[in-house]
């Protein structure tokens, strides 16, 4: 590729970002260079700020937000990001009418699981997943002959999740908690056969099952998300998922809760 085709692909290239991820708040940033959104917005809006500018991107560029579900670590800041910065905000009927402070928004736009829509250039794809929520969805988002796939907070993989994800350049996938730390931790009974269930998170193992259905040769990086801080350590969910990838070229990192990750470019 000569250095002009190259120039043009790095601008339209999807860039993505973790800006944090766990159960004190998720958010990720997505853009191909002329679309730019946020999958979720579980920190303050002045957090998020803060963590896309330290990454060296801008809040008012900003043009939507898509939302996962409806619990509080992934809708927190999205109330006040909207009013700062005049958003629509993309949601399923289900997650809308079980978040009262999203229904009053001035621009909501009702997505539907299975439904493929735009924002601008963005071609983003919808899918069922199993979770304690009112009718959660994971997504799709491609631009440019490049997707992604974002699939946390699920208790189940179904053979529609791993239709979805197949294809996909980068992956953002669950991997919450190791079993042995999860029923030998402080946790009570109730709170940890939740998270075990079928409506609750993915294992390390489950997590690594996934990748080992859905990997192909034009995987690039996989982020793993959603680590417990009690159940979990990054350590034992990049060695757990790392031996399906030996003998390939994939990128695997785990997502902070504290940091948003580099900015990686899928060209």
């Amino acid at each position: 590729m000569d250095q002009e085709a190259q120039q043009k692909a790095d601008r339209h290239a999807l860039t993505v970002c973790v800006l944090g991820s766990g159960s004190r708040g998720n958010a990720i940033y997505v853009s191909d260079g002329a679309t730019a959104i946020l999958i979720d917005a579980g920190f303050s809006a002045r957090e998020i700020d803060r963590r896309m500018r330290q990454r060296g991107l801008d809040p008012a560029g900003l043009d939507a937000i898509l939302v996962t579900h409806e619990h509080t670590d992934h809708v927190r800041g999205i109330e006040r990001l909207v009013r700062r910065h005049r958003l629509p905000v993309y949601l399923t009927a289900g997650t809308r009418q079980a978040a009262a402070a999203l229904r009053e928004l001035p621009e909501i736009q009702p997505v539907a699981c299975g439904r493929e829509f735009r924002i601008n250039t963005l071609a983003v794809r919808p899918f069922s997943i199993s979770h304690d929520a009112h009718d959660p969805a994971g997504f799709t988002i491609g631009a440019n002959g490049s997707r992604i796939g974002i699939a946390t907070d699920l208790g189940l993989v179904t053979a529609l999740v791993r239709e979805h994800l197949h294809g996909c350049r980068l992956l953002i996938l669950e991997a919450n908690h190791d079993p042995d730390m999860l029923m030998n931790g402080p946790y009570p009974w109730f709170l940890k056969q939740r998270i075990r269930g079928r409506t609750g998170h993915l294992s390390n193992h489950e997590s690594g099952c996934l990748l080992a259905d859905v990997l192909h040769p034009g995987l690039e990086r996989v982020v793993l998300a959603h680590l417990s801080e009690t159940n979990n350590t990054p350590e034992k969910a990049l060695a757990e998922v790392s031996t399906l990838l030996a003998g390939t070229s994939v990128r695997l990192v785990a997502a902070s809760q504290n940091i948003a990750s580099p900015v990686w470019r899928i060209t």
